[in-house]
């Protein structure tokens, strides 16, 4: 714990963005540690969508860091990251594809590989999910979603909208 503190930068956050103030965290990743990012989108007119990609956080060259963490907002937090690519799902056949139909370039760090249980929680509150990468095999969903197609996605879509939210 102290070591990480040590190796923690704590810049004030920009009020322009964060009306609230406060910190961000700002540090240097260490690679190979599996992380799932997800991100949560309000989309106007359908509601929230969950956005998940499990991966790998990455060295990088610390110089190379300090370029690319100017060119943002210091006040940001930084985790180098790549996902767990395939083939087989569309957004995540490169890696530039995962950013082109990810909602936004932020989203949230847990560590470990916890997409199939973002799934299930999200099913259960009724929130679709719009873009993941985790093995179909891996995957539970409530067996009435069966009734909604063969097409997982879609037919989380369609589940969701029939049963409705259980937030408000």
């Amino acid at each position: 714990m102290e070591e990480c503190l040590k190796a923690t930068t704590w810049f004030p956050a920009d009020r322009g963005y964060f009306r609230g103030g406060g910190y961000s965290s700002c540090f240097l990743t260490k690679g190979e540690m599996p992380v799932t990012m997800s991100r949560l989108n309000l989309v106007k007119g359908l509601g929230p969508v969950l956005q998940i990609a499990e991966g790998w956080t990455v060295d990088i060259d610390p110089e190379i860091h300090e370029i690319l963490h100017k060119r943002t907002d210091k006040t940001w937090p930084t985790t180098w990251f790549v996902p767990r690519l395939d083939e087989t799902k569309i957004p995540f056949k490169d890696v530039y594809s995962v950013m082109n139909y990810w909602g936004a370039n932020h989203g949230s760090f847990s560590y470990g590989h916890i997409g199939q249980d973002l799934i299930t929680l999200a099913s259960m509150l009724r929130i679709p999910v719009c873009m993941h990468n985790v093995k179909d095999e891996e995957i539970f969903r409530p067996a009435a979603w069966n009734a909604f197609g063969m097409e997982k996605e879609g037919a989380d879509y369609r589940a969701c909208e029939t049963f409705g939210p259980v937030y408000r």
